[in-house]
Order: structure tokens, then C-alpha cells, then sequence
């Protein structure tokens, strides 16, 4: 296993910024783009997950990190159930839908694994900051 000195270096966060870049595409686009309500809060959701990773992983507290994790999972079923929500209302075809939910559950099983390196290290330390044989663990 590798340590992970930088957000940018986790594949939750490369995996949740490619997924940000697909919703904000797709939102650009057609009927969506002029529905200012779900294409802010959709948008939102998808920038919320990548920034909770990272505000997270920038803590002084494994717990911490823990907390801004749990919360980056909850944004993944947020972004899961406005992608239904655009599904039924046809800016998105099934297709699309598809590769979106499919993304964004891949982005919270991620997460879900990082959780589970991080409680586990939490058990064993308190600070992960500065010292470099005390930063994350990646498991992902």
C-alpha cells in the first residue's frame, strides 16, 4: 500500500472530478440547460463530492477525514436521485442515465473504501498531519 500526500492523488477524488466534468456537460446541453433550478442543484451535488474528499483529506483528524468522507457519500446518492429526476423528466435517455449512475455509484464504492482505510487507521492514530509515515493509507 502507498501513502497519499495529496487529495489530487486519491482516485476518489480523480474518479469524483471526471464525474463532475460528465454532469456539468450533460447539463449544458438541451431542455436541461434551462431548467436553473435542477441544473444548479445537480451541478452542486457532483462539485460537492470531489470538494468534501479534498476539504477532508486538508484536516488535521482522521475523524475528521472520516466525517468529510461520510458526507461525500451522501452526495453520491443525492447526485444518484437528481439523476432519476432528469431521467424521468427526459433530459437525460436511458443510455446516458446509465453511464451517469454507474459513475456516481462507482464514485461511492470508492468512498465507501476509503472510508473503511481511514476508520481503520483512526483506531491506530489520532493526526495524520505531519508526519509522513502517519499519512493516509490508500486501499482504493
Amino acid at each position: 500500500m502507498s501513502k497519499v500526500e495529496r487529495f489530487e492523488d486519491l482516485i476518489a477524488w480523480q474518479k469524483a472530478r471526471i464525474l463532475t466534468k460528465d454532469i456539468y456537460h450533460v447539463t449544458q446541453q438541451g431542455n436541461f440547460s434551462r431548467d436553473f433550478g435542477l441544473s444548479g442543484q445537480i451541478q452542486r451535488a457532483a462539485v460537492s463530492i470531489m470538494s468534501n474528499i479534498a476539504e477532508g483529506f486538508e484536516r488535521t483528524h482522521l475523524g475528521e477525514f472520516h466525517q468529510f468522507l461520510s458526507i461525500a457519500k451522501s452526495s453520491c446518492a443525492e447526485l444518484r436521485s437528481q439523476l432519476y429526476v432528469a431521467l424521468d423528466v427526459s433530459y437525460l435517455d436511458q443510455v446516458k442515465f446509465n453511464q451517469l449512475l454507474n459513475q456516481t455509484e462507482e464514485v461511492a464504492r470508492i468512498i465507501g473504501g476509503l472510508r473503511i482505510s481511514v476508520e481503520r487507521q483512526k483506531h491506530q492514530k489520532t493526526h495524520y498531519k505531519n508526519s509522513a509515515e502517519s499519512r493516509v493509507t490508500s486501499i482504493e
